[in-house]
């Protein structure tokens, strides 16, 4: 996973670390007229500005069938890829509950994830679904375990919603040379051909055909002057890495 932000001091920041760097996720829902059963399976996962995950799903799903009869979930954020010891690595447990979404901004910063979703986004049985997290549990390795109910970013976020495609499309028709930078340099990524496709308060998103790559922020940023001041200081950082 991405390194943490050096400023990092919280457990939720860490658990937001960790949910933001997925590119999917395990599904736990109850299977109606099974005693309650619980029913896992992987899905596509993209996170809203204060890191609510965000799911498009197909009503045909056995996950979407169980939803729908109990909106209760829990969605596990695995961190642990590449780890010789996976226990020792991080891992979130969100738990909350889903609710079909059509707002623009959650179908825009998901398909900015995962552009092959595209294809059948549109399709009729498809939906995009809105997590609202009510606990949260990391387990962050060994005797690093946290229950958290502070886990969604309380920060303002309202004015890096309105400039984050303007941002995005700065950077990457403008200075495209310094996402390669942040991608080789500062994440250890191999090719040519990143792209910034989101920008948070905490980090911003990286994506090259099929691979997707976190970069958390070393300061916690809220409108584009501070987006900016912080994009042209990893730059800096990369190109004396």
């Amino acid at each position: 996973m991405a390194e943490l932000p050096v400023d990092t001091k919280s457990p939720a920041q860490q658990a937001r670390a960790v949910t933001r760097a997925c590119k999917t996720a395990s599904l736990a829902t109850t299977m109606a007229g099974q005693n309650g059963q619980p029913y896992a399976s992987l899905v596509l996962v993209a996170f809203d500005h204060d890191a609510a995950p965000i799911l498009l799903i197909s009503r045909l799903a056995e996950h979407t069938k169980n939803l729908l009869g109990n909106d209760r979930v829990s969605l596990l954020c695995d961190g642990t890829a590449g780890l010789a010891e996976p226990l020792t690595g991080p891992r979130v447990s969100l738990l909350g509950r889903a609710a079909k979404t059509e707002d623009p901004r959650h179908r825009a910063r998901f398909l900015a994830r995962h552009p092959s979703a595209e294809m059948y986004a549109g399709f009729g049985d498809f939906a995009f679904y809105h997590l609202t997290i009510e606990r949260a549990h990391i387990v962050a390795g060994f005797g690093k375990i946290h229950w958290l109910d502070d886990y969604l970013y309380p920060g303002e976020t309202e004015k890096l919603i309105d400039a984050e495609s303007g941002i995005l499309e700065h950077m990457n028709i403008d200075h495209a040379d310094a996402v390669q930078l942040y991608a080789q340099k500062l994440l250890g990524r191999s090719g040519d051909g990143w792209s910034l496709c989101g920008i948070d308060a905490e980090g911003c998103d990286l994506i090259r055909e099929n691979d997707l790559a976190r970069l958390n922020f070393g300061r916690t940023i809220a409108t584009a002057d501070e987006a900016r001041i912080e994009l042209v200081r990893l730059v800096k950082q990369a190109r004396s890495a």
